[in-house]
């Protein structure tokens, strides 16, 4: 590589008198501009300052924002004016007392003006004007309807949002933070809340707590409410709440009692419970002075009678041991019998009994256990004296068994009592012991007293 001659030329650098007469022209140009900010900002401090204070004067309400502005705006330049003339130049040092002195001045007339605004702002202040809000006054257009499975979505609590689309709402209309808001029941009887938009917006609120229909676009912005885009509506006041009486307990109507019913009714361990109106047929009998209609089962432990009560009832005496059809009110009280309310009854023909012609007849008379012997296919009476609230029974699968033809009540006279004459024609020859329990009337499950009869059957 070349060498460079020693006899070369070298670059001289340019003079350092003429670079420091350069700066110095450039820090008094800027010391300049730096002094007629600071004039300019003490200026407007001063016109800060008067303004307040007039302010002050007339009880208007002062805003201390400004002079802090103007505070933080003052500080600003005279530090740098401070700062920049110091490091360039001392020779600005006469430039820079104009603004060293200007900016404690601003500082401590932007201090008093902040006090006078504090003393001015404890004064009372007129309360706010409130803004209008902004009210929806164009309708969107016509969107589709609403679908059944939409509408259902939208009137259930905690589901369909985002649902949307033309359809009508009814409920009560109240009035939420100025705007009209329509309250819906749901389908599980939980509100829902829905703002009314529209141009009726400002008309709705005059019919708060009224009944309001309305129809438009409906749009369920959350899972419990939404807006309606309103164009059409009806309101109706609500009417005036009657109190409700409380209902007085009355008797269920009485009705006709259909065959089945009937047939519960006649038949043993069945049908309790059952009333209404209805005919029944059966053998008047008598228990004290009260009158008993028995329906089946006579004679035995499932014996089906009814007490038989009413005005109409008084004139049985002369049919008592014939066959009547009564009727009126019935009501069972359990699986054995009940009561009737008699409204007519008439008398029927006696059913035709057995013949005992050419029968060989054992008799057995009054409570007398003892032991009989008795010719197959011939017959056996057993006569029992009753008692005022009871009934002579056996058992029915016994009743069976022997042969029972006939359990026949007798009234009796003034002199002699009432009986029951118990009719047997046994068929199975062997020896039986037969029974016979004094069952509470009405009640044959509740026994007084029973005596047994053993009965040989001979062929």
């Amino acid at each position: 590589m070349a060498k460079p001659k020693s006899g070369a030329k070298k670059a001289t650098p340019a003079p350092k008198k003429e670079d420091s007469a350069a700066r110095l022209e450039l820090l008094k140009s800027a010391s300049k501009r730096v002094a007629k900010v600071a004039t300019k900002v003490a200026k407007a401090v001063k016109d800060v300052k008067d303004k307040v204070t007039k302010s002050a004067k007339t009880k208007a309400p002062a805003k201390a924002s400004p002079d802090k502005a103007v505070e933080k705006s003052v500080d600003k330049p005279a530090k740098g004016a401070s700062e920049k003339a110091p490091a360039k130049a001392k020779t600005a040092a006469t430039a820079k007392g104009a603004p060293a002195k200007s900016a404690p001045e601003a500082p401590a007339k932007a201090k008093g003006a902040t006090s006078k605004g504090g003393k001015a702002a404890a004064a009372p202040q007129p309360p706010p004007q409130e803004r209008p809000r902004p009210r929806a006054t164009k309708l969107p257009p016509v969107g589709e309807p609403l679908t059944k499975r939409e509408t259902e979505q939208l009137l259930t609590a905690g589901e369909g949002r985002g649902v949307m689309g033309e359809g009508s709402l009814k409920g009560r209309l109240v009035v939420s933070d100025g705007m009209p808001h329509l309250v819906v029941v749901g389908r599980d009887k939980r509100e829902l809340t829905f703002l009314l938009q529209g141009p009726d917006q400002e008309v709705l609120p005059a019919y708060v707590e009224h009944k309001v229909s309305v129809s438009g676009l409906i749009r369920k912005l959350t899972n419990y409410g939404g807006t309606v885009d309103v164009r059409k509506y009806s309101a109706k006041k609500n009417e005036a709440e009657v109190p409700v009486a409380t209902p007085v307990e009355t008797e269920a109507k009485l009705r006709y009692l259909s065959p089945g019913e009937v047939s519960m009714v006649t038949s043993a361990g069945m049908g309790s419970g059952i009333k209404g109106f209805a005919s029944l047929r059966g053998n008047l009998e008598m228990t004290g002075e009260d009158f008993v209609l028995v329906l089946s089962n006579g004679g035995t432990r499932q014996q089906v009678s009814f007490l038989l009560e009413g005005k109409n009832a008084k004139g049985m005496r002369r049919h008592v041991g014939q066959l009547l059809v009564v009727t009126g009110v019935v009501e069972k009280a359990s699986g054995w019998g009940g009561k009737v309310i008699v409204e007519n009854f008439e008398p029927r023909p006696a059913e035709a009994r057995v013949s005992r012609e050419d029968m060989e007849i054992v008799h057995v008379e009054g409570e007398v256990p003892t032991s009989v012997d008795v010719k197959l296919n011939h017959g056996l009476t057993v006569r029992l004296q009753e008692q005022p609230g009871y009934t002579w029974a056996i058992e029915p699968t016994l009743a069976k068994r022997v042969g029972l033809r006939e359990a026949r009540y007798e009234p009796g006279s003034d002199e002699t009592p009432a009986t029951r004459e118990f009719f047997f024609t046994p068929r199975n020859p062997g020896v039986s012991e037969v029974e016979f329990f004094l069952a509470k009337a009405l009640t044959p499950g509740v026994v007084e007293r029973s005596f047994k009869i053993n009965v040989t059957v001979k062929p």
